[in-house]
Formats: structure tokens, C-alpha cells, sequence
């Protein structure tokens, strides 16, 4: 039995087999010729934009020539790469996108078994099964994916440039490129016999204009607008005329040559001609259809600058100086030319001397990045605190320009450079001797002078001790330098005397009473000497910060001796509420901004007294603090800070105070007896040693011997009980007397060896460990105090306002619950009662230590009664 006839299996195949041979002409088309395409891409985007237009004729054709060539060599490569798909290979390419490969197995023929009528059956079967399966076939994609072959994407880039050429561009400037060619071109039939455009610049943000459609004769259009004009038709039949660019002068012929019939009429022109207006006056095509306009050239005024408003002083030494600026166009930058006024400066001191040749500061002025620049406000802010104009007359002259190169300047503005200022006398000094070195290196033997005054008996005066050892250090390398001090010297001096003034005024003390102490002189001097409203701010600021400090630090002093009675008595007398204290601060500044600079200083120093009064009463409880290991550390910490102050003073040559008595003493004594003052060359030290053994001084004989018995005082310490003994903050303090005694003994070494500019810099080493273990060890105590009290029931503490145990309200603990008592209830008057919980409420509202939800509530207290 036969089964039912099928039809030709290929023909199913005929459509898919067709969409896929077309999937293969374009990806083998677009993999080799996709160079060629992105070539022409971009050659349509260059002439929608007419590139072609803005340079030399001779430019664009060798450009035309440069693309034709390139055209042709990609022509040729991509015939090179190019194979013509035929329909065997869409049918390979269909055949194997399906399992099984039906369409190779249906052209298949059975090789053997043909006479078998079993194996003709399986054969058919299986003919039919790829034959259904074959039937299921569909198009293949062509993959045009050029990633492989093109890694910088460039086919993008051509895309992308004839997308924008063709939103923005047009393709009717494409059709100049026709007298790119050599000779004269003719004109099409009914097409324009000539075409000229007119391109303002572009900063002026004006449109360009197609001339062919400007019938007006009356035209007007910024100065430096480029003209371009293309002639068509024969040579001869139209020319152009023009009065309103500059033409260049006719080349002079070679011998032997004619010179050419244009030359001789410089504003008569033929062909391709590119124009720059630069005045009015009138532009003529010649000729039949031809045209004229009058052209009135817009001129480009200059930029115009001025200052407004006075220098601003920041607080921490920037300058702010407002000006406006303005353009027809706008503004594209400017600057500012800062020069000494040698006329106005006060030629006192380290001035008096003609300054070193000085070149002016110019600083770039600020421009906004977005917007209109045509009227500009805006504000130069700098910092200048370093130069050496800062804080002496100059003159600033701003100057801007705009986008054609004009330029407009302001008048000379004389103002004193705002720079920072040093409200501590002693930085103050350091920074008026930086001036004067870099004013002129002359005056370097004069600040060697002042410096030494400065440093001889800095006891009190000198509150930075780090500040101080690299003052002493400066000190030398500028004494040594002096007589031929170079630029690179000057320069690194003065900005180390710029750091150690920094250090002075900013300060890095320990105590917040010395803080205190610091920030009410600095407001004192700012005060007298008339500092802006910014810098007296900031003062305010520093000063308050630090009065919170200390009224904390007197606090907690409180609460870990609870039971001095005295003590207490004496702190509630001096206490004042948080209130009152702003209060006065606010008053303080409140007079400032008013001008009232001598109530301000009165105010002032009612302040600087209550703290004094709060110092006394802090200072009678604190004797017994004083004993143990911590004031031997103290008590070695000075020593050793008089010893370094003894070893720089033979280093400068100058008599200690044991020296300077027995001098006055010794009346027949000559100078020449004294030796004392061992040269720091001495290799030996045997002569300094000898000195210091001689003078007489109390101080415990040579400086090495002394600096010994300090090393030893020291290992005496370690070897016993020091705080926080088995902490960590403990084991840290032990560490930094180790370095500390390291540096002493390192410093020993560099007595006995004569060399004081070693021993002085690990004698600093050992203060500055020593510092740091007295800060660990002080850690470490305060911790334990307050881990004592926490065991002792401290609690009890907080809520008790009387020493004798009664709570606010006159009661005992433990009678608060009872009905009866044996005691009468209220023991006082009423106004005396009252006053005292007002008292109570006050004062606890002053304990900056309290919780600050019970702070709150106590000043709500205060509000309401």
C-alpha cells in the first residue's frame, strides 16, 4: 500500500530561502564597505555645514582631493573583502538554524538498501519527517552587527554628524561644491547667476544671513562679519566692489612676468571671495541680476569695569572686593594688577629702607559659568595674608576684556591689602618681622636682635613651648644666614615664621584656663585695635567656646570633691547662671557692633576679672592634687624647660641669671676672667662644663650634670606607683617617659660633646613626652576618680543642695514620706525660702555638666519666677 503523494519539499523553502540570500547581500555589503559609507556620511555632514566655505579655495579642493582618493582606496578594499552570496549559501545558512539539517538530508539520495523494501520504507519515512521539519523553516537575520571590525565605533560618529547636519546643517550649501572645480563655473538653467552670505561672529550670538534674500539696500551687521560671495557663469560677467574690508595689496609680478588685470583694481574681484567688514561703506555685485547694499558696520565697544563698595575683611584673612562689569556682548574675563603704593606706606622701622624690586600680584576675576556676562556683578575673594602687600597701601586696577580682544580698565583704587591679622603681641612681632625680611633682606640683622629681646626672658610670655623651640631654631639658622641671605632662604624663613605665628595664635594649651585666658586677650587686642565686625565675631566665638570649657572643668572639679564645704561655699558665691553669662557676651558684642569700643572694654575686663575670682576659688582646692608622682613629673617638666632655656642662652652668648649677678658683683673682674660662655664649637665641652661650674648659679653645676640628674629623677619615678597603672591610658603614659628619657639621655650625650644645637632639639623631644605622659597619666587618674565615685554611691550627690544633707526644701533624707515629724515644716520665712530655691535653681542652671533636658527645664524655672 502506497502512501499519499507530497509535494517537492524545496518548494516550502522558496520565501525563506529568498529573505535570507537578502540578509546575506546586506551583511557582507555592510562589512566591506562600511568604511566607505562612514567616509561619505561624513563628507555630506562637512558640506551641510559648509566647511567647505570657511577657508581658502586651495584648502577645500586639496581636502575634496584628499576624500576622492580615499573613497577610491576604500572602493577598492571593500571589492577586495566583498563575496556575492548565492542561494547555496542561504540554504546552508537556513539549514542550519533548524536541528537535524533537514534541508541537507531532503536533497540526500539512499546510497544502499535501495532494493530492500523495508529499508526503502525507513528511508521515506525519514524523508518525510525532514520534510515536515523543513516546512517549519524561517528567514535567518543577517547579522550586521560591525563591533569586531570597527572598535572605535567611527560608523557612529559618521551617523551621528549626518543626523546633526541634517537637523541643524543644509544640504543646499552641498551645491557650492561645484566651484570648488577648476575654471570658471557655469550656471545652471534657472539657477542663481551668484549666492553670498553674511556670518557675524559668533560671540555676538547673531544669525547668519543669505544675501539673495535681503532686498533692502540698507544693511547692518557687527564689525568683523565674515562675507563670503561665489560668482557662477563666465569669468568677466559679474564682479564685486566693495569700501568695507581691508583687501590686501596686490603682489609685486616676478621679472618677467605680467602682472594680472585684477591687481591693478584692488576692490574689483572675480570668482570666490571671502570678505571681513571691518568699517561701513557699500558692497556691489556687478553685473547683470547683480546687487548693492549700504553696510553699516556695528562697532565692538570695549568692556567697561568699576569697583563698588569698600574691602571687606574676612575673619580669617580674606579679602572681599565687589565690582561690575559690562559689555554690549559680554564679558569673557578679567583680572586684577594689585601693585605696592611705595608713596602711602608708613616707611618706619623695618620699612625705612628701600624695598627689594617687588612684581604686582595679578589675580584672575571671578566669571560665572552659566548665564549672560553682558552686565556682571560679582565679588573677587582672596587671600593674600602671606604676601608682602598684605596689610599695606596698594593699588588695584581691574581690567576685563571681551571676546574681539578688547579690553576695558577700571580707575586705580587705593586701599590698604586686608590680609589676617595676629591678635597675639607675640605673633603679632613674628609676623611683623616676616614683613620686614621680605621687604628687604637688609633688615635680616634687625629681627635676629628683636627676636633674641623677644625670647630672652619668655617666662609668661611665650605660652607655646613648641612654638618657642622652633623660634629658638629659626633664631640660629637666621643668624648664621644673615650676611648673604639668599631668595631661597628668605623665602624659606618667612614661611616658617609664618607657621610659628600660626602656632602662637592658634595655640595648643592644655588647660582650659589658659585657653581662656588666651581668647580674652586676643579679643582685647582685637578690641583696641579696631578689627572688623567678622574677626570680632569670631573672637566671640573662640572666647565663648573656651568659657564653656573652664565653667565645665570647674564643674567636674566640684562634683570629685564633694566634701570640701569651703570650696563650695566659696564657688557658689562666685557662680553664675548660663543665663547671665550670655548676657554679658551678648552685651559685649552688642557694644561692639555699636562702635562703643570703650564700654566694650570696660565690659571686658569686669569678665577678665570674674574669671580671675573663679581661678582663686579653683586654686584653694586644689593643693593637695598637686603632691605625688604627678607633681614630681610637673615639677621635673619645668626644670627641664629652665635647663633648655640656660642651653640656649650660652648658645646665643648670652648671661643667664646666676652670670649676670656675679658679674655685677665681681667689680675688679675682667671680661676676659669670665668663661662662662663656651663656644658651641667646643668639641670636648670641657670649657662649657668648666663654666657652668664656675657661675655660681645655684642650678646644680654643668648642664650636662644637671640634665643627668634630671634623667635620673625621671628612672626614680617609673620605678614606683604612677596612675592608672595596668590601662591602657597607664601603659601609654610609661611609654612616653621612656621617650622622654631616651631624648634626656640622647641630650646628656650632646652636652658633654659640646653640641647645644643637638641638646637643644632632644631636650624638646623630652618636654613634649613628658607633656604627653602627664596628659595620659591625668586620663588615667580621672577615670579612676570617677570610677570610685560611681562605687561610693555618687549618685546621692547629684541631688543634693545642701552640704548638711537637707534637699531644696529643708527636708532630710528618709522624712520626705513620713505624716509627722518632729521638726517644723517651714523653719524660715517665706521670701527667705523662696530666695534660697532661686539661688539653688540658679546655680545648678550654671553646672554646664547637667543633662541638657534638666538644663532646659531649670531655665524655663528661671523664665517663669
Amino acid at each position: 500500500m502506497t502512501g499519499p503523494k507530497t509535494q517537492p519539499p524545496l518548494k516550502s523553502l522558496v520565501w525563506p530561502m529568498r529573505l535570507t540570500l537578502a540578509g546575506l547581500w546586506a551583511e557582507r555589503l555592510a562589512r566591506a564597505f562600511w568604511p566607505l559609507w562612514s567616509l561619505a556620511l561624513m563628507t555630506l555632514a562637512a558640506l551641510a555645514f559648509g566647511v567647505h566655505d570657511l577657508g581658502p579655495l586651495h584648502y577645500a579642493q586639496a581636502a575634496g582631493a584628499a576624500v576622492a582618493v580615499a573613497a577610491l582606496a576604500l572602493l577598492a578594499w571593500g571589492a577586495r573583502q566583498f563575496r556575492r552570496p548565492t542561494a547555496m549559501d542561504a540554504l546552508d545558512r537556513l539549514d542550519s538554524t533548524m536541528p537535524g539539517r533537514p534541508i541537507a538530508a531532503l536533497r540526500d539520495t539512499q546510497a544502499i538498501g535501495t532494493g530492500d523494501p523495508a529499508s526503502l520504507a525507513v528511508w521515506r519515512a525519514h524523508q518525510e519527517r525532514m520534510a515536515a521539519r523543513a516546512a517549519g523553516a524561517r528567514p535567518v537575520q543577517p547579522d550586521l552587527r560591525l563591533s569586531s571590525r570597527d572598535r572605535f565605533s567611527l560608523r557612529y560618529v559618521a551617523l551621528t554628524a549626518f543626523v546633526m547636519a541634517a537637523l541643524f546643517g543644509s544640504f543646499w550649501k552641498a551645491g557650492s561644491v561645484a566651484g570648488l572645480t577648476p575654471g570658471a563655473a557655469v550656471a545652471m538653467p534657472g539657477g542663481p547667476a551668484w549666492e553670498a552670505w553674511a556670518q557675524p561672529p559668533a560671540y555676538t550670538g547673531k544669525p547668519s544671513l543669505y544675501l539673495n534674500d535681503i532686498t533692502d539696500p540698507a544693511l547692518e551687521v557687527p564689525t568683523g562679519t565674515r562675507v563670503q560671495i561665489r560668482l557662477y557663469g563666465p569669468e568677466g560677467d559679474l564682479t564685486v566692489s566693495q569700501t568695507v574690508a581691508d583687501v590686501p595689496p596686490p603682489t609685486t609680478p616676478a621679472p618677467g612676468t605680467a602682472a594680472t588685470p585684477t591687481a591693478a583694481v584692488p576692490n574689483a574681484m572675480a570668482g570666490v571671495h571671502d570678505l571681513t567688514i571691518t568699517r561701513s561703506g557699500e558692497l556691489s555685485i556687478q553685473g547683470s541680476g547683480g546687487r548693492t547694499w549700504q553696510i553699516t558696520a556695528t562697532p565692538d565697544n570695549a568692556p567697561t569695569v568699576e569697583i563698588t563698595g569698600d574691602m571687606v575683611r574676612e575673619a580669617d584673612g580674606r579679602f572681599k572686593q565687589a565690582f561690575n562689569a559690562s559689555d554690549d556682548y559680554g564679558v569673557t574675563a578679567g583680572r586684577v594688577t594689585i601693585s605696592l603704593d611705595l608713596a602711602k606706606a608708613d616707611r618706619r622701622y623695618g620699612l625705612a629702607v628701600d624695598p627689594e624690586a617687588m612684581e604686582p600680584v595679578t589675580l584672575d576675576l571671578p566669571m560665572p559659568r552659566k548665564g549672560k556676562r553682558t552686565e556682571l556683578t560679582s565679588t573677587l575673594v582672596d587671600d593674600l595674608s602671606k604676601h608682602v602687600f598684605a596689610n599695606l597701601p596698594v593699588t588695584m586696577v581691574f581690567a576685563v576684556v571681551d571676546a574681539a580682544g578688547n579690553e576695558g580698565t577700571s580707575a586705580p583704587y587705593q586701599v590698604v591689602l586686608h590680609g589676617k591679622r595676629f591678635f597675639d603681641p607675640l605673633a603679632a612681632a613674628l609676623i611683623e618681622m616676616r614683613r620686614d625680611i621680605l621687604w628687604n633682606r637688609v633688615n635680616a640683622p634687625r629681627a635676629v636682635q628683636i627676636l633674641k629681646a623677644v625670647t630672652n626672658r619668655s617666662e609668661g610670655f611665650i605660652r607655646h613651648d613648641r612654638a618657642f623651640l622652633h623660634l629658638r631654631v629659626l633664631m640660629r639658622d637666621l643668624e648664621a644666614k644673615e650676611a648673604a641671605l639668599s631668595t631661597e632662604d628668605r623665602d624659606a624663613i618667612a614661611e616658617k615664621l609664618w607657621t610659628i605665628a600660626l602656632m602662637v595664635e592658634e595655640g595648643n594649651l592644655q588647660s582650659a584656663l589658659d585657653r581662656l585666658q588666651r581668647a580674652q586677650d586676643r579679643l582685647q587686642e582685637a578690641i583696641e585695635n579696631g578689627a572688623s565686625p567678622e574677626e570680632i565675631d569670631q573672637l566671640m566665638k573662640e572666647m565663648q567656646q573656651a568659657l564653656n570649657e573652664y565653667m565645665r572643668e570647674l564643674a567636674e572639679e566640684s562634683q570629685r570633691n564633694p566634701g570640701d564645704q569651703q570650696q563650695q561655699q566659696m564657688m557658689q558665691g562666685q557662680m553664675m547662671s548660663g543665663d547671665q553669662l550670655q548676657e554679658m557676651l551678648d552685651k559685649l558684642q552688642e557694644l561692639m557692633e555699636q562702635g562703643k569700643t570703650a564700654e566694650a572694654a570696660e565690659l571686658m575686663e569686669q569678665l577678665r576679672q570674674l574669671m580671675q575670682n573663679m581661678q582663686v576659688v579653683q586654686g584653694q582646692g586644689q593643693g593637695q592634687g598637686q603632691d605625688g608622682p604627678m607633681g614630681e613629673m610637673g615639677e621635673t617638666l619645668r626644670d627641664q624647660q629652665q635647663l633648655s632655656d640656660d642651653a640656649f642662652r650660652d648658645l646665643q652668648g648670652v648671661p643667664r641669671d646666676g652670670e649676670q649677678q656675679g658679674q655685677n658683683q665681681g667689680e675688679g673682674q675682667q671680661p676676659g676672667d669670665q668663661q662662662g660662655q663656651g663656644q658651641p664649637g667646643d668639641q670636648d665641652g670641657q670649657g662649657q662644663d668648666q663654666a657652668q661650674n664656675q657661675d655660681g648659679d645655684g642650678q646644680g653645676g654643668s648642664l650636662s650634670d644637671r640634665q643627668r640628674e634630671l634623667r635620673e629623677r625621671l628612672n626614680d619615678l617609673q620605678q614606683g606607683q604612677l596612675p592608672g597603672d595596668g590601662t591602657e591610658q597607664g601603659e601609654e603614659g610609661r611609654r612616653n617617659l621612656d621617650r622622654a628619657g631616651r631624648a634626656m639621655e640622647e641630650a646628656e650625650d650632646a652636652l658633654r660633646n659640646g653640641d647645644l644645637d643637638g641638646a637643644l632639639d632632644r631636650q624638646a623631644e623630652a618636654m613634649e613626652a613628658l607633656r604627653d605622659g602627664m596628659r595620659d597619666f591625668g586620663e588615667a587618674l580621672a577615670d579612676e576618680q570617677r570610677q570610685n565615685r560611681d562605687g561610693q554611691g555618687g549618685e546621692q550627690d547629684l541631688g543634693s543642695a545642701d552640704p548638711q544633707g537637707t534637699d531644696p526644701l529643708g527636708r532630710r533624707p528618709g522624712e520626705t514620706a513620713r505624716i509627722g515629724s518632729d521638726e517644723n515644716m517651714v523653719q524660715n520665712t517665706p521670701d527667705e525660702r523662696a530666695q534660697e530655691l532661686l539661688d539653688e535653681i540658679r546655680r545648678r542652671s550654671g553646672e554646664l555638666t547637667r543633662p541638657l533636658e534638666e538644663l532646659d527645664y531649670l531655665k524655663r524655672l528661671l523664665q517663669m519666677f
